[in-house]
C-alpha cells in the first residue's frame, strides 16, 4: 500500500490530467476509478468489485426523481406551455421601467419552478425574448443579465434533478434538499428583480418604454393568466406542498408533477406525437448522463476511501483546529474557484469525497451545506471563463453580440449571487427553516 498522499496524486492528478486532455468529464473518472481498483482492491478482483459498486450505485430508489423532474420539465418546455405562461406574464406588465426586463425575471423565476433546468430556462428566454429587448433599445448589460440570473434559480428550487443528485451522492434527505433551496431561490429572484427596477428607474436610457396595447380590458389582459399561468403554478405548489407536509416522499411528488404536467399539456391540446418522443429523447439524454456520473463518482469516492487518501487529508485538516465555520468558508472558496473552469457535475465528483467527511466529523449540518453547495453552483454558471449559462446566452443571443458583452451582463448579477450566498453562510435557518419543519 502506498502513502495517503500518494495515492491521492495518483487518483487527482490522473484524473486532472485526462481531463486537460480532453476527455469528456465522466470517461476520465472511469479511466481513473479503473486504474485505482486495480491498484488498490486487489487487480483483477478490484475491477470486479468496481463493476459490482456501479450497479449498486444506479439501482437505488431514491434516484427515481431525477428522470421524473426532467421529463416534467421537458414536456412543459417542448409543448411550448412555458412559452405561453411567459407571455401571459407580459400581458400583465404595464408601463413600467425595463418592462421586458421584469418579464424575463418573473417569466424565467415561474419557469424556473417548472422545469428544473437552468439551460432549458436560459435557452428559452433568451431565444424568445432577446430579441425583441435588443430591437427595442435596451441596453444589452440589462437583457442579457436578467435571463442569465434567473436560469440558475432552476437548480436551488424543485424540481432540481442536481439537487436530486447531490442528495443521493452527498447522503443528504433529497426531500429537505429540495425544500431548503426555496427561500435561497426565492431571495434570488427578488434581489434581481429590484436591481432590475431601481436601475431601469435611475437611468431610462437601459430600458426604453415601449408601447403597450392600452385598448385591451382588465379581464383581456388577466384571461391568459388565469388560463395558464395558475393551473401551472398547481403543480409547482402541488409539489413542493406535498414534500413539505410530509404526504408524499420525493419520488412520489415527482411523478405527480410529470402526469401534472403530461396532463396539463393534453387538456391544453399542446401535447403531440412529436413534442412527446422529443420529451421523452430528452430526457432519456439527461437522465442516462446523470447515471453515468453517478457510477464514476461512487465508485472514485470508495477508491479515496479505501486508499486512505480521504482519512489522511482529514487528519491533516482536522489538526489545524480550525472552526466549523472556517472549515465551510475554505469549501465554498474552493467551489467559487473550481467553478470558473469546471461544470457543476465535475464540481460535485470532485469535492465531495472530501468534503462529506469533513461535514460529518465536524457536526455542520448536512441540509445547509447541501444549499449552500447548490448556491455556490449556482454562481459557477456565470464565472468566466466558462460559466455554462455564459456559453448558452452567446449561442442564444444575435449575432453582434460579443462574449466581453456577455461577461459584462452577467458581473453585476454575480455580485448579487454572492451577496445572497454571504446571507445564507450568515443566516442558516434561511436553508433550514422549511427542513426544519417538516421534521
Amino acid at each position: 500500500m502506498m502513502e495517503w498522499h500518494s495515492a491521492l496524486l495518483l487518483l487527482i492528478g490522473g484524473l486532472i490530467l485526462l481531463m486537460a486532455l480532453g476527455l469528456p468529464v465522466v470517461f476520465a473518472f472511469i479511466a481513473i476509478n479503473l486504474v485505482g481498483a486495480f491498484v488498490f482492491m486487489g487487480g483483477e478482483v478490484g475491477i470486479m468489485q468496481m463493476a459490482r459498486n456501479s450497479a449498486e450505485a444506479i439501482t437505488s430508489f431514491s434516484l427515481i426523481p431525477i428522470p421524473l423532474f426532467v421529463l416534467m420539465g421537458e414536456i412543459l418546455f417542448h409543448t411550448g406551455l412555458a412559452y405561453k405562461a411567459i407571455t401571459a406574464i407580459e400581458r400583465l406588465i404595464k408601463r413600467v421601467p425595463g418592462r421586458l426586463s421584469i418579464v424575463s425575471v418573473l417569466g424565467g423565476t415561474a419557469f424556473a419552478t417548472l422545469s428544473g433546468s437552468s439551460i432549458a430556462n436560459t435557452a428559452m428566454m433568451g431565444s424568445s425574448l432577446l430579441p425583441d429587448m435588443l430591437k427595442r433599445g435596451y441596453h444589452p448589460s440589462i437583457a442579457m443579465g436578467p435571463i442569465m440570473a434567473v436560469g440558475g434559480i432552476a437548480m436551488l428550487i424543485p424540481p432540481s434533478a442536481l439537487a436530486v443528485t447531490l442528495g443521493s451522492l452527498a447522503g443528504i434527505s433529497i426531500g429537505q434538499l429540495l425544500i431548503g433551496g426555496i427561500i435561497p431561490g426565492m431571495l434570488m429572484g427578488v434581489a434581481v428583480l429590484l436591481y432590475v427596477m431601481i436601475r431601469c428607474a435611475r437611468n431610462p436610457d437601459l430600458a426604453p418604454a415601449d408601447d403597450v396595447d392600452t385598448s385591451l380590458t382588465t379581464w383581456q389582459r388577466w384571461q391568459p393568466f388565469c388560463v395558464y399561468v395558475l393551473p401551472l403554478s398547481g403543480i409547482f405548489v402541488a409539489v413542493v406542498g406535498s414534500l413539505l407536509t410530509g404526504w408524499a416522499e420525493p419520488t412520489e411528488s415527482a411523478a405527480f408533477g410529470a402526469v401534472a404536467a403530461t396532463f396539463a399539456a393534453l387538456c391544453y391540446r399542446c401535447l403531440s406525437l412529436d413534442s412527446l418522443v422529443t420529451s421523452l429523447m430528452e430526457t432519456a439524454k439527461v437522465s442516462v448522463m446523470i447515471l453515468f456520473v453517478l457510477v464514476a463518482s461512487t465508485t472514485f469516492s470508495q477508491l479515496l476511501s479505501f486508499s486512505g487518501a480521504t482519512s489522511g487529508l482529514l487528519q491533516v485538516v482536522t489538526g489545524w483546529e480550525l472552526t466549523p465555520l472556517m472549515v465551510v468558508l475554505g469549501m465554498l472558496l474552493v467551489l467559487l474557484v473550481l467553478g470558473c473552469f469546471a461544470d457543476q457535475i465535475s464540481m460535485i465528483m470532485i469535492t465531495l469525497p472530501f468534503f462529506m467527511p469533513l461535514v460529518s466529523t465536524l457536526g455542520i449540518d448536512p441540509i445547509w451545506i447541501g444549499v449552500l453547495f447548490l448556491v455556490a453552483m449556482e454562481i459557477s454558471f456565470l464565472t468566466p471563463p466558462f460559466g455554462l449559462l455564459l456559453i448558452v446566452m452567446q449561442g442564444v443571443a444575435p449575432p453582434g453580440i460579443r462574449l466581453t458583452q456577455v461577461y459584462q451582463a452577467a458581473l453585476p448579477f454575480l455580485i448579487l449571487q454572492l451577496l445572497v450566498l454571504a446571507l445564507v453562510v450568515a443566516l442558516p435557518w434561511l436553508a433550514t427553516g422549511l427542513p426544519d419543519m417538516m421534521r
